[in-house]
């Protein structure tokens, strides 16, 4: 008779198991791709409100599809994108007749953008964050992106630590930042060691055409001369600077992470052409 494992007749995956400090394949592979999967319903129903989208929506990382067929009831077509193989094909089969649902094998980051409008929705990798947002800023056709992130990231990303990133800055004038509340750690399997937020990124409608902008935000994060308005007056005339920071309402003297994205623009306006 078989002896149980309770008396130590350890299978030889156990002793797999037991090596890799307690972790399985399957646990390796969750943690090099960086999964946490989201199970808790009423988080998969807040981030589909959030995202609000309607016709074309690209999923990164879908997992085995709770987020995806959420989507599916809303969405005109979803392209769930998975690289790995096990939950892409449980996924396949879960959709296989539903003509609302395609899904990819593969890289997010290698996909290539559709020329029509499309929305980005997703539970992404914490691993890849930045990676995910910047590919979303690059396509032309992108109307927002509602991303389940780090709470970290979406914090420093939409100012609620009371600054702002040279990325919210220098995207502002086409691109609104919002965080749209907090997820909390136990909604998803396994359970991360940090919380999560839903971060929305949403082109605006009628984006402005500002040549040298980016340039010029990324000339005031350099922190030459430990504010921004010192930083200015490095490249401008004193009385210039004093003027358009009047102008913007941003008292002198101030780091150039607490200036808030709108007194940019005044900024831009007075010192940008120059």
């Amino acid at each position: 008779m078989a002896r149980s494992f309770a008396h130590g007749d350890h299978s030889h995956t156990q002793k797999k198991v037991a090596k890799s400090g307690g972790r399985t394949a399957r646990d390796q592979a969750r943690r090099t791709l960086s999964q946490n999967l989201m199970v808790d319903r009423q988080a998969v129903r807040r981030v589909t409100e959030a995202a609000g989208a309607r016709g074309l929506v690209l999923e990164p990382g879908a997992g085995e599809g709770v987020l995806t067929l959420a989507l599916a009831e809303t969405c005109d077509q979803v392209v769930a994108y998975e690289i790995d193989p096990l939950p892409a094909a449980k996924l396949t089969v879960r959709t296989r007749d539903d003509a609302r649902v395609r899904v990819v094998r593969g890289d997010f980051l290698a996909a290539r953008a559709p020329r029509e409008p499309f929305a980005v929705v997703g539970n992404i990798p914490y691993s890849i964050t930045s990676k995910i947002v910047d590919w979303c800023l690059g396509q032309p056709a992108l109307t927002s992106a509602t991303l389940v992130a780090q709470l970290e990231y979406v914090r420093k990303r939409t100012g609620d630590f009371g600054r702002w990133s040279a990325l919210t800055v220098r995207t502002w004038p086409w691109f609104r930042w919002e965080m749209l509340g907090h997820i909390g750690r136990e909604a998803f399997r396994p359970v991360p060691a940090v919380d999560s937020a839903i971060l929305r990124i949403e082109r605006r409608a009628e984006p402005p055409d500002l040549p040298g902008y980016a340039a010029f935000v990324d000339y005031g994060f350099t922190g030459l001369g430990g504010s921004l308005d010192a930083s200015m007056r490095l490249r401008h005339p004193a009385p210039l600077v004093e003027a358009a920071f009047a102008a913007a309402g941003v008292p002198q003297g101030t780091v150039v992470a607490y200036v808030h994205p709108d007194r940019w623009r005044v900024l831009y306006d007075h010192l940008g052409h120059l």
